[in-house]
């Protein structure tokens, strides 16, 4: 029920709402007064014990935020979080909701590309920052409404949930329990199966089996039929009653069992094929003897046949009718034969002749005689396309489909045997899988259309096949059906595969149901349900227990050939299925079933058995639910029975299902006992709710929802669970219009349980033509649903200023109550929170937005809307509201007189920087463009109200000059006054053309941002100036700036330096910046890079503030500091030091980063590498013998001569203990005496620190430690022993080089290994003496050690054994590196060609060692140990490089040893002749000539071997004897060159023919002498390994005349792969850009 008040009851709403706040002055005048004009100090002392009260109860507040909105804000965030499970005590206060006034920050960036001025987590947004920051001009407001519903702490509802479910339906057992069976057989039969007991008693009883023999196949139509196993036929009407018995006492028994069984279209023929291959027809009406005889062929009669047909012996699998006619047949049999028959009319049975027509197969003599047999075929299915209800023209051909093991064979019998469509078997059944075949046509008929005016609409016909698992649906198409030129012409089909489907086992028999349902029968007998039209499986059911007749027939027939040789079994190797079809028939949506001992009638239950079946099992809810899902359609329509379409649908299912609803709240809400007696949960009846819900939404009922099913939850009490099953609904606008009477409820529900936010979120989605005004407004007061309020008076009355007025009345406290509630004072809570709301609806409705849910206005309503509210805001005076009322709304006590712009002043007094945020919301909307001027001043003729003329003549400059005149200095402090400052910044650069300010204001506000109360708005502050500062230049810039610097505001200094060029003060704002600091780097590069366009005082300006603040520059980042300094101002790089003095760990970082800068590729800055300055380097190293002692030996090897001073760096060396260093630094000074004796000193103090820790005596505890103590000093030994040895090698190279080599006094053998040592012998003999040293005496401490602990040291992981081997090495590297020094000999030659070796160090200096370690060791024995402690490695290492020399030497002369097989093995010629001249070149009958030269040949090599034997015995010049890989050259007489080319003999590769013209001459003459025939010279054999020979002058011949095109290759040769031996390698593909391959080839 709708009730819209006029406007004196909207005045009396208003009136009755200041009444109940105590805030109704009945003074003379009438007024009403809405607030007082107390001193802030009331509202913000009012507001900190709201705080801290809400702080007492665990809410996080800041008491730094001094605005009404910042403080509020957080006061009440758990009233929607936390719900009570129960209803709260009287008089206890429930705090409000101020999620409304919650907003979101917009990320507007600084325009001088700064990040944002205030972190995102700001007050306004997250509970719990620390530091506040307000932003107001950077949010949107947003209402709690808008919110994400997933933010909702509302359980979810059951109309959520799935649909429900039939096999575990939670409401199944609303009325009985079910027990604890884990899944519940569904309470109706998918299948109901009817067991045709008198058909089965006759057929299947002992005495039928003797009569009749065993059933066989059965065919439905109007009559049941029956063939047996004795050729009988047995048919049965529906009442099961024998109606005849066909074929006793005829030939048919004489065929043998019946095999195949059809009746014809008219239902009064029927047709058997018999095992013999026979085919009888029978009238039913006189079947006394057949209609039609049609006999098989005798085998014998095959090749003097005349007629077709089936040979006797050949199974009739298949026999069906042709259309109309009875005297019109087709039949297959088991050998793959198919045949038609058509009879002639005639007198009689007799007077009939039988014309047949084989149309698929081929008879067995017919199969031609060769090797391979023909593959085994039968026909595995095989149908005629049965007439429908509607003309087509497939009719008149007479199709037939037949389906092979290979192919799917559709053929028209009329008028003419005619193949139309063939199909392959699919590629996706698998060559193992079971083999099965069948297919079912579907005929085409009349379509039911939705208007029945509409032409007839005909479906196609239809056919099913399956092969295997591959379910495939055929649809044929007359693609000449619109052509109407040539009636007389057959028609066209196109066959169409529609869809497919797999099954998960394979199909042994398919049949249709109806057009869109299959029904298809597995081989492990289970039938499922499968829909056309989306081939999606229904229902399963498994069919085991009726066994199912199933026959072997057709594995015998399909076994493969068993012969030898390659027989392609296409149809696999798996398995023949047993034939099913016989057994399964469909006929007008029943299936009947041929068992081995009963036939069954099955029915698929449709939707309105389902249903009745639910309600019967006392699941209301889950029929309620599968009923909808009906009507919706998404339920198995088409296999319950249901139409498709919707309109049908509905009017069908609707009835019932408002019958069950009704049937179901009747039982559930029933009265007397037995309502008592069930005790129904809550639960239960949250499901029973939830579905009529769903059911009535669906429908579109909600008369039946309300006056129905709420009346019978209302009257047992239990309203509340169908109004929160309600809620998600209308929550996501299903439902909008309620009752009133329901509403009431729904309030009073809510507000009883404490979900006051969940109700008024309701409220604000329902449509509120529907609610009594009355009743909704005076409840929402009430309970303070003051969103549900402002939502209510702007959508049913269109008012916006009446809630404006509401909420600003919240603002005066209630005076305290006195009234004790249980004993104590109660006072009420201060409604200010509330207020709070004012700011997100001022912002809704400003921007065209509904309120509180978001959505967007109507453009009219929306224009209406805004003028009421600038009118209240704006008009400057206090007003009557509602208009008809007369009596002012006043904000102050009745005897003071009201300010100017009343309104607007109360509300900026309690918070005015939320105001002037939804005011710069508003600024955005195009309503204060002035476009709608036109309105008022005639442009459209409507009648308009004072408020809304007024309304639609505000625009932005109107509202910038009442602010300025409101919020001023004198009536507002600056804490107020700073967000105008802000709010006008902001939007002038954005609205230039609708703001006009002078230049005085605007000046003003500049100061006015510079003067900020809080810190925590200054970053707000400096980006209303930039906004500001974009498009007002001040006149006198210069005096802002310190005002811009006392500020803070580097952001605007930047920008100004920037643009005037003033780079040192642009550089120092950057040094005082402190939030920014790592932009100085980029400032200084920007300055100093060259091409600037700096001046030289700019420059040295820049310089100077670097100068100044060098310290604070260097504590920046040490490192980038360098390198801009190295890159832009190298010559401050002292200066930089000086301002680190005190710092030495940065100058340390500041060297390191100029003296060794790393990779800065990725970088800014790019440093180049000059010569070093030496004070910074010597600086440099004393500075990291402190702090990376590690790398100053390193370091000083990458210094060139004369880049540091000895004397500057030593003592810090020595004084920090770098020992390796020093050393490294004396030797390149030349000091290598001074270095040893450094570094011997320092094993000295090594030694002494290691003999201390092995001496002595520690206890378990700290064994560990004096272990890892040792270690570390056995590390240290070996570290400064490989220094040493460098300072030996290095020194002894140096001498090496400056020696002169003495190159006479070879004579003097070992005399010279006892000449005086030379330096840098002497300094090897120090360093061996003290490493061995050491080690002996370490070695003895550490076994002494052992000895007194008792300790197994003989364990290779003692620390005595680490130790000791540690010590070892580094005597083994000691002497490896001086027998690898002193072995670099220099090898003298000798009259005799042998070498002496010239240098004696090594002998001198162990020669040295040993007289020193005997005057030293007090016995042989220790001497002893100490050698063998020496060269104990060397056997090891000599053993291992024995070893790894063995195995290389095997794998080499196993690698080479093959190659030489490889290079002797030589290619073989195919053929004797040359390919260039044809001449016979080798074999028999070649000539002498080859025999000749091949003689002279050898003669030739035997005298070079002679030779080279000398040369060897005499000693000649190594030159020839050490020439290593190189090929030989000679300048002595008879060199292998020479030799060969004198020699003249076939080489294969590198012989000659004989160069000697003469020579044939000497050699004699023709054949009768005996002699050689003179010959042309045509060079040396060359044989490619191809097998082609050919002369080098034949090569080049053939070469130059292929490039010229005058000859072609001949082509009796073959191509092989190979390369010339004589010419190089090459392959014989190659296509004669190298020259190198055959010619013959190419």
């Amino acid at each position: 029920m709708s009730h819209t008040p006029d406007q004196a009851e909207v005045g009396n709403h208003v009136h009755e709402v200041l009444e109940e706040h105590g805030e109704m002055d009945d003074d003379k005048s009438g007024r009403v007064n809405v607030g007082t004009d107390e001193e802030p100090s009331r509202l913000v002392e009012w507001l900190r014990e709201e705080q801290e009260r809400n702080h007492g109860a665990g809410l996080e507040t800041n008491g730094d935020t001094f605005h009404g909105y910042g403080k509020l804000e957080n006061a009440e965030e758990d009233s929607i979080d936390d719900e009570p499970a129960h209803s709260p005590k009287p008089g206890s206060y429930r705090p409000p909701s101020v999620e409304g006034a919650f907003s979101t920050p917009d990320d507007t960036p600084s325009r001088q590309g700064s990040v944002s001025s205030t972190p995102s987590s700001s007050a306004f947004i997250s509970r719990q920052s620390p530091t506040p920051s307000l932003r107001p001009f950077d949010r949107r407001f947003q209402s709690r409404l808008s919110l994400s519903p997933l933010d909702s702490p509302r359980a979810l509802s059951p109309a959520f949930l799935n649909i429900h479910s039939r096999q575990s339906s939670l409401s199944s057992q609303l009325f009985r329990d079910q027990g604890d069976a884990e899944t519940p057989p569904a309470p109706w039969e998918v299948m109901r199966w009817t067991r045709l007991r008198k058909i089965s008693g006759q057929a299947f009883s002992e005495g039928g089996k003797r009569n009749f023999g065993r059933p066989s196949c059965i065919s439905v139509s109007t009559s049941i039929v029956v063939g047996t196993s004795k050729g009988i036929i047995l048919i049965f009407d529906y009442h099961q009653t024998l109606k005849s018995i066909i074929g006793q006492g005829t030939k048919a028994v004489e065929a043998g069992a019946i095999t195949s069984l059809a009746i014809s279209a008219d239902h009064t023929t029927v047709a058997g094929g018999h095992v013999n291959g026979s085919i009888f027809t029978w009238e039913i009406a006189r079947s006394a003897r057949p209609f039609l005889h049609i006999p098989s062929i005798d085998s014998a009669q095959l090749l003097d046949r005349k007629d077709d047909g089936h040979v006797f012996g050949a199974a009739v699998l298949h026999i069906g009718f042709l259309g109309t006619r009875r005297t019109a047949l087709v039949s297959a049999d088991n050998r793959g034969m198919a045949f038609s028959h058509l009879a002639t009319r005639g007198l009689g049975a007799v007077g009939r002749t039988v014309v047949t027509t084989r149309i698929l197969g081929r008879y067995p003599s017919d199969m031609p005689s060769i090797s391979r047999p023909r593959k085994p075929s039968s026909v595995l299915a095989f149908s005629p396309l049965p007439l429908g209800n509607a003309e087509q023209s497939t009719d008149s051909l007479g199709l037939v489909a037949m389906l092979t093991p290979y192919l799917l064979v559709i053929v028209s019998t009329t008028p003419i045997a005619q193949t139309q469509h063939k199909a392959a078997r699919p590629k996706q059944i698998n060559e193992q899988s079971t083999m099965s075949g069948c297919l079912a046509w579907f005929p085409s008929v009349k379509l039911k259309l939705k208007d029945p005016s509409a032409p007839e609409a005909v479906s196609k016909p239809k056919l099913v096949y399956c092969w295997s698992n591959i379910l495939t649906v055929l649809e044929v198409n007359d693609v000449s059906a619109h052509e109407t030129a040539d009636r007389d012409r057959p028609p066209s089909l196109q066959f169409h595969p529609r869809s497919r489907w797999r099954a998960d086992e394979a199909i042994a028999a398919v049949q249709w149901i109806s057009r869109s349902v299959l029904a298809v029968l597995t081989i492990t007998q289970r039938l499922i349900i499968l829909e056309d039209n989306s081939m999606r499986t229904t229902e399963s059911l498994d069919l085991m227990q009726r066994q199912i007749f199933h026959q072997d027939l057709f594995s015998r027939q399909l076994q493969p050939p068993d012969i030898e040789g390659d027989v392609d079994n296409t149809f696999g190797n798996g398995p023949v299925a047993d034939a099913f079809y016989m057994s399964l028939r469909a006929y007008k949506g029943r299936i009947f079933l041929l068992g081995f001992l009963d036939i069954w009638v099955g029915t698929l239950s449709n939707w309105a058995d389902r249903l009745l079946a639910l309600m019967e099992e006392g699941d209301y809810v889950g029929a309620i639910e599968l009923a909808t899902a009906y009507y919706i359609g998404e339920g198995d329509k088409l296999t319950v029975g249901l139409p498709e379409d919707d309109m049908h649908r509905h009017s069908m299912v609707q009835e019932k299902l408002i019958d069950m609803m009704s049937a179901s709240l009747k039982y559930v809400f029933g009265s007397g006992d037995r309502a008592g007696a069930r005790q129904t949960e809550k639960r239960q009846l949250d499901q029973l709710a939830a579905s009529c819900l769903l059911a009535c939404i669906s429908m579109d009922d909600t008369d039946f929802l309300f006056d129905e099913v709420y009346e019978r939850y209302s009257d047992s009490s239990s309203a509340g669970v169908f109004l929160e099953a309600l809620e998600p609904y209308i929550l996501d606008s299903s439902i909008q219009s309620v009752p009133p009477t329901v509403i009431k409820d729904l309030i009073n529900h809510y507000v009883s349980k404490g979900l006051e936010a969940r109700m008024e979120e309701m409220i604000c989605h329902l449509d509120t033509r529907t609610m009594d005004l009355d009743q909704i407004t005076t409840m929402c007061r009430k309970h303070k649903l003051y969103d549900a309020l402002i939502y209510v008076w702007n959508r049913a009355m269109g008012d916006y200023i009446t809630p404006l007025i509401e909420l600003l009345s919240l603002l005066k406290p209630p005076p305290p109550r006195d009234t004790p509630v249980n004993g104590e004072k109660v006072q009420e809570p201060y409604s200010s929170v509330y207020a709070l709301k004012i700011f997100p609806y001022l912002s809704y409705a400003l921007t065209s937005r509904i309120y509180p849910n978001g959505e967007t206005l109507p453009e009219l309503e929306a224009s209406k809307g805004k003028a009421q509210i600038y009118y209240f805001l704006f008009s400057g005076r206090t007003i009557a509201w509602p208009k008809e009322s007369g009596k002012p709304v006043l904000t102050r006590p009745a005897q003071e007189p009201e300010p100017s712009f009343p309104y607007l002043r109360m509300i900026l007094q309690f918070d005015a920087p939320s105001l002037l945020s939804a005011l710069n919301e508003a600024f955005e909307d195009s309503f204060l463009n002035g476009e709608r001027e036109s309105m008022v001043n005639g442009g459209t003729r409507r009648d308009l109200g004072d408020d809304e003329v007024f309304g639609l003549s505000v625009n932005r400059q109107f509202i910038v000059s009442i602010l300025l005149e409101v919020l001023s200095p004198q009536n507002f402090g600056s804490e107020d006054t700073i967000y105008l400052a802000m709010f006008i910044a902001r939007n002038l650069p954005k609205f230039p053309q609708f703001i006009l300010l002078p230049g005085t204001t605007l000046h003003r506000v500049l100061l006015d941002l510079c003067e900020y109360p809080s810190i925590d708005i200054a970053d707000d502050c400096q980006l209303s100036v930039e906004y500001l500062m974009s498009m007002y230049h001040p006149p006198d810039l210069t005096s802002l700036v310190p005002r811009f610097r006392n500020a803070g505001f580097y952001r605007v200094l930047k920008s100004l330096f920037k643009e005037e060029k003033r780079y040192a003060d642009l550089l120092q704002t950057y040094f005082d910046d402190h939030d920014n600091q790592q932009a100085i780097f980029e400032c200084i590069g920007d300055c100093l890079r060259p091409r600037t366009g700096l001046n030289d005082r700019q420059s040295r300006e820049v310089r100077s503030v670097i100068i100044k603040n060098a310290r604070e520059l260097a504590n920046i980042d040490t490192s980038k500091t360098a390198m801009a300094i190295a890159a832009y101002a190298p010559d401050l790089h002292q200066t930089m030091l000086d301002a680190l003095s005190d710092n030495p760990c940065a100058q340390f970082e500041y060297l390191r980063t100029i003296l060794e800068p790393e990779d800065q590729s990725s970088g800014v800055f790019r440093t180049d590498r000059e010569t070093p300055n030496h004070a910074f380097v010597e600086q440099y190293v004393r500075l990291m013998c402190e702090y990376d002692r590690s790398h100053v030996a390193d370091y000083i090897n990458l210094l060139q001569s004369g880049d540091l001073r000895l004397e500057e760096v030593l003592p810090a060396i020595e004084n920090t203990g770098v020992v390796d260093a020093a050393v490294v630094l004396m030797a390149r000074e030349g000091k290598v005496r001074q270095a040893m004796d450094r570094l011997i000193q320092h094993f000295g103090t090594l030694e002494a620190a290691l003999m201390g820790v092995l001496g002595v005596e520690t206890s378990d505890s700290n064994r560990a430690e004096a272990d890892e103590s040792a270690q570390d000093l056995a590390e240290a030994i070996h570290k400064y022993t490989q220094v040493g040895i460098w300072l030996c090698q290095n020194h002894m190279k140096t001498v090496l080089k400056s020696k002169t080599v003495s190159t006479g006094n070879h004579g003097k053998g070992l005399s010279s290994a006892k000449q005086e040592m030379s330096n840098e012998e002497l300094l090897w003999l120090d360093l061996i003496d003290t490493v061995v040293g050491i080690t002996k005496n370490a070695s003895a401490a550490i076994q002494q050690k052992s000895d007194s602990e008792g300790s197994n040291a003989d364990t290779p992981s003692s620390p005595s054994i680490k130790l000791t081997g540690s010590l070892r090495t580094a005597v083994q590297q000691t002497f490896t590196a001086l027998l690898a020094t002193t072995s670099q000999i220099t090898p003298k030659a000798t009259p005799n060609g042998t070498a002496v070796h010239t240098d004696f160090s090594f002998l001198r200096i162990l020669q040295a060692f040993l007289a020193r370690a005997s005057l030293s060791s007090p016995s042989l024995s220790d001497l002893r140990g100490v050698l063998a402690t020496i060269f104990s490695a060397y056997a090891y290492e000599e053993s291992i490089l024995a070893l790894a020399n063995r195995l290389l030497d095997k794998d080499l002369f196993v690698h080479v040893t093959e190659a030489a097989d490889l290079r002797q093995r030589g290619w073989r010629a195919r053929d004797q002749t040359c390919e260039g001249c044809n001449r016979k070149v080798w074999g028999p009958g070649v000539g002498g000539n080859e025999w000749h030269a091949w003689e002279k040949r050898r003669e030739a090599e035997r005298k070079r071997k002679a030779r080279r034997r000398i040369q060897q015995s005499q000693g000649l010049s190594s030159r020839s004897l050490e020439r290593g890989k190189g090929r030989a050259t000679s300048d002595v007489e008879g060199d292998p060159i020479s030799i060969m080319a004198e020699a003249g003999g076939m080489h294969l590769g590198h012989g000659t023919a004989g160069e000697d013209e003469n020579e044939a001459a000497m050699l004699g003459g023709g054949p009768e002498g005996n002699a050689v025939v003179p010959m042309e010279d045509l060079g040396p054999l060359i044989v490619f390994a191809c097998g082609h020979v050919v002369h080098t002058r034949c090569l080049e011949t053939l070469r130059v005349a292929a490039s010229d095109g005058a000859i072609t290759a001949p082509t009796t040769t073959s191509i092989t792969t190979t390369s010339a031996t004589a010419v190089g390698s090459g392959a014989h593909n190659d296509p004669g850009e190298s020259g190198l391959g055959c010619p013959t080839c190419r």
